[in-house]
C-alpha cells in the first residue's frame, strides 16, 4: 500500500495536469510587484502620448497641451519628482520595516490614485482612460495591500 501511495506522490509532482503548490507572498514583495507594474503602466501611456499631434506640437511650443503648463526646468523637475516617488516606493516597500512601510504605501498610494484621478478627467483618448483605469486598480490594489497587513503577534 506504501509503495502505490509513494507512486501516486511521485507521480503529481511529475503530472503535467496535478495540483501546483502556491506559495504566499510576503507583503513587502506584493507591494514592489505593484509599484514596478504601476510604474510600466504609467511609462508606457506617457510614451505612447507622443504619438499624439498636439502632444507634439505642444512641445514645440514649450507647452504640456490640455493643461497648459509651461515646459520649463521647474515643471520637468517636479514631473521628475513626481515619478521618482513611485519609483523609490519600489525599494522602500522592500527594504523599510513594516510601521514606516505601511502607512508610506497608504499615503503615497492615495495620493497617486488620486493623481490619476485627475488627470484622466476629461480626457478622450481611449489608450489613456484604460492606462489609467489599470494604473487605478493598481494603486487601490497598493493601499488595499497596505491596509490589510497582517499583524504580528504579541509574544
Amino acid at each position: 500500500m506504501q509503495l502505490v501511495s509513494d507512486h501516486r506522490e511521485a507521480m503529481a509532482h511529475h503530472d503535467p495536469v496535478g495540483v501546483r503548490r502556491d506559495t504566499k507572498l510576503d507583503v513587502k514583495l506584493v507591494l514592489a510587484g505593484l509599484w514596478i507594474s504601476m510604474l510600466f503602466v504609467f511609462a508606457c501611456v506617457y510614451m505612447f502620448t507622443f504619438w499624439r499631434a498636439d502632444a507634439i506640437n505642444g512641445a514645440l511650443q514649450h507647452k504640456v497641451p490640455g493643461a497648459g503648463f509651461t515646459i520649463n526646468q521647474g515643471f520637468l523637475a517636479f514631473t521628475t519628482a513626481y515619478v521618482l516617488v513611485p519609483i523609490l516606493m519600489i525599494a522602500a516597500s522592500l527594504l523599510t520595516p513594516a510601521r514606516w512601510n505601511r502607512p508610506a504605501n497608504l499615503v503615497v498610494g492615495a495620493v497617486y490614485l488620486a493623481s490619476i484621478i485627475v488627470n484622466v478627467i476629461g480626457e478622450s483618448w481611449a489608450y489613456f482612460v484604460i492606462g489609467s483605469i489599470v494604473e487605478i486598480a493598481l494603486l487601490l490594489a497598493i493601499v488595499w495591500v497596505a491596509w490589510t497587513w497582517p499583524r504580528q503577534r504579541a509574544e
